[in-house]
């Protein structure tokens, strides 16, 4: 009998693919989902911080600005999907040391900070984001880095994660094991 059930990796990116459907921002949805042993510990959705108006109310500064993308992140109302998923474990007293961080796009270098001193030791992805920096700083971590094609079929149940090729993961040495 043929399984049908997705394997773990596709599990939790559909899981942040629906988080990002929570987004108010007018560029880009993002969505987040730390996960510790196959658990959820937190999610997180890229938009205004919490009873702000968000730019589906007010625009996009960052449009008004011609401001482009993975350029200076200071000048958006919103926090990323990253940061609020980190906020949301913190408000609720869940430690995140030693999880895993599955996200619908690579995070930024603002995000990648505060990962590595998050304690988060995977980050799964499947969108690029133009920030040379971000890879940089990954490079130097200890973080292990893994791109997820995700693969596109009419039935929800058959997609699945393909293994992951040598030019999409990395792996360190003294990296921090799972």
């Amino acid at each position: 009998m043929k399984n049908h059930r997705p394997d773990w990796g596709s599990y939790f990116m559909e899981i942040a693919h629906i988080v990002s459907m929570r987004s108010t921002c007018l560029r880009r949805n993002v969505g987040a989902v730390i996960v510790k042993d196959k658990r959820i510990l937190s999610t997180g959705y890229n938009g205004a911080p919490s009873g702000l108006k968000h730019c589906l109310e007010v625009s996009c500064l960052r449009e008004r600005l011609g401001i482009a993308p993975g350029e200076r992140h200071e000048l958006c109302r919103g926090l990323h999907a990253e940061q609020n998923a980190i906020i949301q474990a913190a408000y609720h007293g869940v430690s995140i040391d030693g999880a895993h961080l599955y996200c619908t796009h690579l995070p930024c270098s603002i995000c990648i900070k505060m990962l590595i001193n998050a304690g988060i030791r995977e980050v799964y992805y499947e969108d690029g984001y133009p920030d040379e920096l971000s890879l940089s700083l990954i490079e130097e971590s200890d973080i292990v880095l893994k791109r997820i094609e995700r693969i596109k079929t009419k039935s929800p149940s058959a997609r699945r994660t393909p293994p992951a090729s040598k030019d999409s993961t990395k792996r360190k040495t003294g990296s921090r094991s799972t």
